[in-house]
């Protein structure tokens, strides 16, 4: 599984500025996505997230990985033209700053579904170094 930013597009309702995957790398439909984030100095967020010291938010590094895993579940043919709804964050860690010039690596494997809710355990790396784990969970709508 391999998606462009238009493809991820086709499957998420996010646009920018809440697009925040560029790309799936590798993945399988309804089990499990790798996607990357390239953050830019040119960031809307930086403009207040901090003027004086660019880190990405973490709440956005948590949004990202959920896209990647709605990525992951809206990409079943049966699940296409749905929404994924981030229902809960369980045990985040932030273990690393995000800052512009770095490559957000994000995987997120799905690792239980029980009707229209699944729970996702997500990671994001920079230069492999782990900046961000979390268990969360995503609720389906038909609309």
């Amino acid at each position: 599984m391999q998606y462009d930013s238009d493809q991820i597009a086709q499957i998420l309702p996010h646009r920018y500025p809440f697009a925040l995957v560029d790309r799936i790398v590798d993945g399988e439909p309804g089990k499990w996505a790798r996607g990357i984030k390239c953050v830019t100095t040119n960031e809307p967020f930086f403009q207040g997230h901090f003027p004086q010291k660019h880190v990405m938010p973490g709440v956005l590094l948590i949004e990202a990985m959920a896209q990647v895993g709605g990525v992951a579940i809206l990409a079943l043919p049966e699940n296409r033209g749905k929404l994924a709804f981030l229902g809960r964050v369980h045990d985040a860690r932030f273990k690393r700053q995000v800052v512009p010039g770095d490559v957000v690596e994000m995987e997120c494997v799905l690792t239980k579904q029980r009707g229209p809710v699944g729970v996702g355990q997500c990671r994001a790396a920079v230069n492999g170094e782990p900046a961000v784990t979390a268990e969360l969970t995503f609720a389906i709508s038909a609309e």
